[in-house]
Order: C-alpha cells, then sequence, then structure tokens
C-alpha cells in the first residue's frame, strides 16, 4: 500500500515539476556570445564617424577646412550621444505609448535618461538593453554626420550645431521609431535591415535640401575645388568598410548564421561596386582614380545595408553593381547638369546609394535567407513587398526634405547658417575655430 501511494505522489509530482523546470527556462538568460560580438560591433560602428568619416571627409575638402569638417565628426560624436541617452532612446524605443494611436508615431518617454533599464534587463538576442542603447546611439551619431558632406567649407558652426541637434531629434529619432520601434512602417512590412531608410535616405534627401538651401561655395563651377590630402580618403575608405561590418553583421544582434551572410553580402557589393566604379572612370575618362574607387566603394556600403539581412550573395552582387552605375551617374552627369553644390556627394552617394538598395531590397529580399516564414522580394513571386519598399520610401524622401526645409529657417532666423565671403575665403578652420591643420615650414 505504501509503495502504491509513493508512485501516485510520484506521478502527481512529475507534472508540477516538469511544469517548474518550463517556467524556468521561460526566464531570458544573458547571451554572452552575442553580448561579445555586439560590443564588437557598437565599437566598430563607431569607428565609422570617427576616425572613419571624419578622415573621408577631412580628405576631399581642401586644407584650409580640414579641421572644421573633423570637428564636426567629433562633436556630433558627443552631442548627440547626450541626446540619446536622455531622449533620444525613449522616442525611439520607448513602449509608454505603445497601446495608442500616436505609438505608430513616437515610441513614449517611460524610458528618458535610461529610466528602468538595468544592467540585467536583456532585449532581442538576450544582451543587455544597456548594450542595445549604445549600439543603436552610433547609428543616431552617423547619421547627422553624413550630411556634413553636403555643406563642407561654407557652414556657421553654431548654425551647423543647432540645427543638427533639432534635426535628430524632429527628423532621425521619428524616422528610427516608424522604422525599427514599431512605428507605422514597420507594422507595414518595410525591410530595413540596417539603416538604408532610416540613415542614408533620411541623411542624403537632407543633404540635398541643405545644399541647395544654403548655396554653392565661391568658385564652384569656374574654378576647380581640388581634395587636399587623397591618402585621407583612403584611409577613411578603408575605416567605413570595417566599420560597416559592425553596422551590418551587427544589426541581427546575434552571433549567428544571419550575422555571417550580412558579412559576407556586405564584402561582396561593396567590391562589386568599387569595381563597377573603377571600370567607368577608367572607360569614359581613360584614366581609374584612387577618389573614384573610394567613392564606389562607400555606394556599394550605403546599397546594401537595408538589404544585408534579406539577400544572398546573387542579391547582393546585382544591388553593388546597380547602385554603383546610378551613383556615378548622379556624381558624374546630373550634379554637372543641374550645378548643386552637395560638395562632397552625401546626396549623390548616401541619398541615392541609400534609395537604389532600399527598392532593390523589395526585388532581392529571399526566404533562403529569412527563414520559411520570411519576407521575399518581387524576384521571387511577392511583388506586395516591392510596393511596400516603394512606398515606405517615397515617404522617407518626403518626410526628411520637407522638415529639413523647415529647421534650415528655423535655424538661419535664429543664429544664422552660412558664413560670410571673408569667413569662406581665409577657411573654416581658422574662422570658425582658431586653428590651422598644417603649420607652415620656416
Amino acid at each position: 500500500m505504501k509503495k502504491i501511494i509513493a508512485l501516485v505522489g510520484l506521478l502527481l509530482a512529475c507534472p508540477v515539476g516538469m511544469m517548474a523546470q518550463e517556467a524556468v527556462e521561460e526566464v531570458p538568460v544573458l547571451d554572452s556570445g552575442n553580448t561579445a560580438w555586439i560590443l564588437a560591433a557598437t565599437m566598430l560602428v563607431m569607428l565609422m564617424t570617427i576616425p572613419g568619416l571624419a578622415f573621408f571627409y577631412g580628405g576631399l575638402v581642401r586644407r584650409k577646412n580640414v579641421l572644421s569638417v573633423m570637428m564636426q565628426c567629433v562633436v556630433l560624436t558627443a552631442v548627440i550621444t547626450i541626446e540619446w541617452i536622455v531622449y533620444g532612446y525613449t522616442a525611439v524605443f520607448g513602449t509608454s505609448l505603445s497601446d495608442t494611436w500616436i505609438g505608430s508615431v513616437i515610441g513614449g518617454f517611460d524610458k528618458l535618461f535610461l529610466c528602468g533599464i538595468q544592467v540585467d534587463t536583456l532585449t532581442s538576442g538576450n544582451i543587455p538593453e544597456l548594450l542595445f542603447v549604445l549600439f543603436q546611439c552610433k547609428f543616431a551619431v552617423i547619421t547627422p554626420a553624413l550630411i556634413v558632406g553636403a555643406f563642407a567649407e561654407r557652414i556657421k558652426f553654431s548654425g551647423f550645431l543647432l540645427f543638427s541637434v533639432l534635426w535628430s531629434i524632429l527628423v532621425y529619432n521619428p524616422m528610427a521609431h516608424w522604422v525599427w520601434g514599431n512605428g507605422w512602417m514597420q507594422e507595414m512590412g518595410a525591410i530595413d535591415f540596417a539603416g538604408g531608410t532610416v540613415v542614408h535616405i533620411n541623411a542624403g534627401i537632407s543633404a540635398l535640401v541643405m545644399a541647395l538651401l544654403l548655396g554653392r561655395r565661391q568658385g564652384f563651377g569656374s574654378n576647380p575645388i581640388i581634395p587636399h590630402n587623397i591618402p585621407f580618403v583612403v584611409l577613411g575608405t578603408a575605416l567605413l568598410w570595417l566599420g560597416w561590418f559592425g553596422f551590418n553583421a551587427g544589426s541581427g544582434l546575434a552571433a549567428d548564421g544571419l550575422a555571417a551572410n550580412a558579412f559576407l553580402v556586405t564584402t561582396l557589393a561593396t567590391a562589386v561596386a568599387a569595381t563597377t566604379w573603377m571600370v567607368l572612370e577608367w572607360s569614359i575618362n581613360k584614366k581609374p582614380t584612387v577618389i573614384g574607387i573610394c567613392t564606389g566603394a562607400v555606394a556599394g556600403l550605403v546599397a546594401i545595408t537595408p538589404a544585408a539581412g534579406t539577400v544572398d550573395a546573387m542579391g547582393s552582387l546585382v544591388i553593388g553593381l546597380v547602385a554603383s552605375c546610378i551613383c556615378y551617374t548622379f556624381v558624374a552627369y546630373v550634379k554637372p547638369k543641374l550645378k548643386y553644390d552637395d560638395s562632397l556627394d552625401a546626396f549623390g552617394v548616401h541619398g541615392v546609394g541609400g534609395f537604389v538598395g532600399a527598392i532593390l531590397t523589395g526585388v532581392f529580399a529571399t526566404q533562403v535567407i529569412t527563414g520559411a516564414d520570411g519576407q521575399q522580394g518581387a524576384l521571387y513571386g511577392d511583388w506586395h513587398q516591392l510596393g511596400v519598399q516603394t512606398v515606405v520610401n517615397l515617404a522617407a524622401v518626403v518626410f526628411a526634405g520637407v522638415m529639413t526645409f523647415i529647421l534650415f529657417k528655423v535655424t538661419d532666423k535664429l543664429v544664422g547658417l552660412r558664413v560670410s565671403e571673408k569667413e569662406e575665403s581665409i577657411g573654416l578652420d581658422i574662422s570658425q575655430h582658431g586653428e590651422i591643420a598644417y603649420s607652415e615650414e620656416e
């Protein structure tokens, strides 16, 4: 009898024990491998702005303006980091407004100053949410820094700084929430793995508007404006290419096969775009240039960014090829024809390349990468995805353009944006910062 009672007790206890075990297994546990990778990826993305973009843009301007461009990259790294931690993160990834209609437009205010996020709070990929905050912070930093390439050599530092902060709050943060923070673009099913819409279209269109409103540099179109340090451009390109692996391969928030694919397609698209640009220059102008192959590489990096989590090697090859051809056309023909002064081709590379990549994502996305239930593009029968990509990115173009126009007018009214003719003539290094990059030898 005792044995029977013991057996019944054991049988009754087993489901309870199994339920308790299941409950324990459902508790998220920090994944040290994912955490280590995203720590490294975060550092790589920071490397893209300083020193990567600083050297890339710094080499392309004249020697009297190199410090001003580098200063702009450094100050944005500092100031936008503060803005992001205080307000930007909650505006993009906050959840207090999720159950309301306005939640499709803005995240909420529950995470102001990172309120409620503890050292053991985990997020997607079972990584610390504090690490996710920093990873996303580097995206918020580099996006307004890309716009620097459009108005280089002629903008007041005070006006630049005020505009950049306002733009980050009122343009970048809303767009990032719409695409990545469960906003309306994400609800539509838009694909933007690492920032084609949020970063490159957003910054590229804003760059074009700023270039048009600010006006052309003195001597533009009549006197040659020659880059002062092409080795800086090569160094910057190399750092950008390296950092971009964290940008794209880190965006899955895990050290897995998806990250490996993002790494591979980023490499391939960039290599194809750089080679294509070189061949175009060689064929048309009879000489392949160093600046040309570097610009082509960046165009490839930009175009593959939205697609890196959804396309395979074939898709990345075509994206790199097409983006390079179209960006080359805008830089070499459209800009001279229309005579707008996009100083360092921020629009021609980032705006155009980002748009091309975002649209082609809707063509080449494949379930070979996204999984059996994942998204796929028109090439594989889903024309709806191509439609979503087109609508979302056209909306991004309109929003970025209109908001940048408004912020330009507001900033110009408050502090002014264009330097005087004298200040532009002597260079922004001296007129805005009181320094020179290179001392003269006796």
